[in-house]
């Protein structure tokens, strides 16, 4: 939901003092919550994860990569096995199907390249805009703005989208937030999501952004924002 009366330019300001409170309790360099050596690698954990927590991904991933050492390994494994070697991940057979397509298209269409425009991410076996948007932004440096369910709940209880559609998140996110804020937004969101704004039961009471929040039942948003506020904490070492 919006913020009523939160004209366009404060909006902005908004999400600029969030990312100050985020980025002195979380760091200005976003994290790699999935674990990977390269573009490739990404992308597979990227597929695997989804309705999936990161870190049964990452012991997945340990193993995986160690027996399909390149994008020929995975193109060529045999079905069966590889849905066995991922069955942990959930929704093991159409994610083992997908990454094994995904590694013969990598090969035949790109060279074995992983694509750096979200036009050609998308044609991509089991790659929608989330997966892509991540891949140009952690490994291209491109600014992409991820929406994941904690992105999409935590974004639309900020006031800063108002759609319950991943993509129709994503385009408002873009409208609002800042380019320079875009890579990093998806995971300082995850964090905050994380550690506060859970799906369940938010910790409204204790949540470093409450004072920014209108889902907090704060009523003066937009005083807080014009004058500053004091919620955060130090940056964690």
């Amino acid at each position: 939901m919006f913020v009523k009366g939160e004209k366009s330019e404060e909006r902005v300001l908004r999400v600029r003092k969030l990312m100050e409170i985020l980025d002195s309790t979380y760091g200005s360099d976003p994290p790699a919550f999935l674990k990977s050596d390269n573009a490739w690698q990404l992308l597979f954990a990227t597929i695997l994860s989804a309705q999936c927590t990161d870190e049964r991904v990452n012991m997945v991933t340990e193993q995986l990569f160690k027996k399909y050492p390149d994008l020929e390994a995975f193109a060529a494994a045999d079905l069966s096995e590889l849905e066995q070697d991922v069955k942990s991940t959930g929704f093991y057979k159409n994610k083992a199907k997908n990454i094994k397509a995904c590694a013969g298209e990598l090969l035949s269409r790109f060279g074995g390249v992983v694509p750096d425009n979200i036009e050609d991410l998308t044609t991509l076996p089991g790659v929608g805009r989330k997966t892509g948007n991540l891949i140009l932004g952690h490994i291209y440096n491109k600014p992409a703005i991820v929406v994941d369910t904690h992105v999409k709940r935590v974004s639309n209880r900020l006031g800063f989208a108002d759609s319950k559609d991943p993509e129709q998140t994503e385009y408002q996110l873009n409208d609002i937030v800042p380019e320079e804020y875009w890579i990093r937004w998806n995971t300082h969101i995850i964090s905050l999501g994380r550690n506060y704004c859970r799906s369940a039961s938010p910790d409204c009471e204790n949540c470093i952004a409450k004072e920014l929040c209108p889902s907090c039942g704060n009523k003066d948003i937009l005083e807080a924002t014009r004058a500053g506020v004091t919620s955060g904490k130090k940056k964690k070492k």
